[in-house]
């Protein structure tokens, strides 16, 4: 991180100094007023703000905890170690970012001095520009949405490990900077930030709680889309199969359950999605489309287009032109 912006982010908070003068507890009335230990966003955020930050409070053991809004945590210096839903520990090196949904419990072991971490509180809202921006419609992109919104059972927090990424180090930064040093038109510039920012995490599934043990079921999931995403074309479950060292059988039943369709079906949508895509970005026929999706079969693929879309693909061409 740059030294400017990391020496705005570095000094003791009125906060901080209290506990380094013996404070032992958190004063959870900062944080709520209302029962429980639920962070409010009515407390942590302007009225009217969608997103701000704050750097995590230093020097003490924060206790277990829940948000009623999305937390993103960047890493900017040090480490810090968090405990996810009582019993997964993951730690965050510089660089890294962590997703936690509103139904996710946390808490954090003591940072020392230089353990300098942000957090982002955003309401679930501020991300609708950021998906409308992912153009390339993936079942990944669907799986994220779903993880911040609260709605997936399979996902209690993202962590990508990052910090060799340049592009997704610079945009972070940036996003800091702009709320930091409150730039007008500011809500524009970090809803663009934040899409262009998730355009590049959407190809970094691999990174996603990488050796985390604890999310077998989860990194397999997330392996079984990027490979969709990567080989929508000739893709196989048998071939996937290959590649994870695990039975066909168990990798289909795994994605029925956690991403409510068959493998069949997501190879079917990806292929569909991608060629709505060409279909209004290029001037390619109808024909060349569909071998560059992946079908031989023309008439097939013109039935499974208008079930899917409801209209023939030139329909489709001409109502998106």
């Amino acid at each position: 991180m740059q030294l400017e912006l990391l020496e705005k982010l570095k000094p003791i908070t009125e906060e901080e100094r209290a506990i380094l003068d013996g404070c032992k507890d958190v004063r959870k009335e900062l944080y709520t007023s209302k029962p429980g230990f639920i962070i409010d966003s009515e407390k942590m955020l302007e009225k009217g703000k969608l997103i701000d930050i704050r750097p995590h409070t230093r020097f003490i053991h924060f206790p277990a905890h829940r948000h009623n809004y999305v937390e993103i945590i960047y890493m900017c210096s040090g480490s810090t170690t968090h405990i996810i839903n009582g019993h997964t520990t993951v730690k965050l090196e510089t660089g890294d970012i962590l997703f936690l949904n509103q139904n996710t419990t946390q808490e954090i072991l003591p940072a020392a001095e230089d353990d300098i971490a942000v957090n982002f509180m955003v309401l679930p809202e501020f991300f609708d520009r950021a998906f409308l921006m992912m153009e390339d419609e993936s079942v990944l992109h669907d799986f994220l949405l779903g993880t911040l919104k609260g709605e997936s059972g399979l996902v209690d927090y993202l962590h990508f490990q990052v910090r060799d990424e340049l592009p997704i180090q610079n945009l972070v930064e940036n996003l800091i900077y702009s709320l930091v040093t409150g730039q007008k038109s500011s809500r524009n510039i970090n809803q663009t930030t934040m899409g262009l920012l998730f355009i590049l995490l959407q190809n970094q599934s691999d990174k996603i709680n990488k050796n985390d043990p604890a999310q077998h079921e989860q990194n397999l999931i997330f392996t079984a889309l990027k490979y969709i995403e990567d080989n929508y074309r000739t893709g196989t479950l048998e071939e996937l199969s290959t590649l994870t060292g695990r039975p066909d059988y168990y990798i289909s039943k795994l994605i029925k359950k956690h991403a409510g369709h068959t493998f069949k079906m997501l190879l079917q949508i990806k292929r569909l999605n991608q060629a709505a895509f060409l279909l209004t970005t290029t001037k390619l026929p109808v024909e060349n489309i569909i071998t560059l999706v992946g079908y031989d079969n023309t008439s097939y693929f013109h039935r499974i287009f208008k079930e899917h879309f409801h209209m023939t693909p030139l329909a489709y061409r001409r109502s998106q032109s």
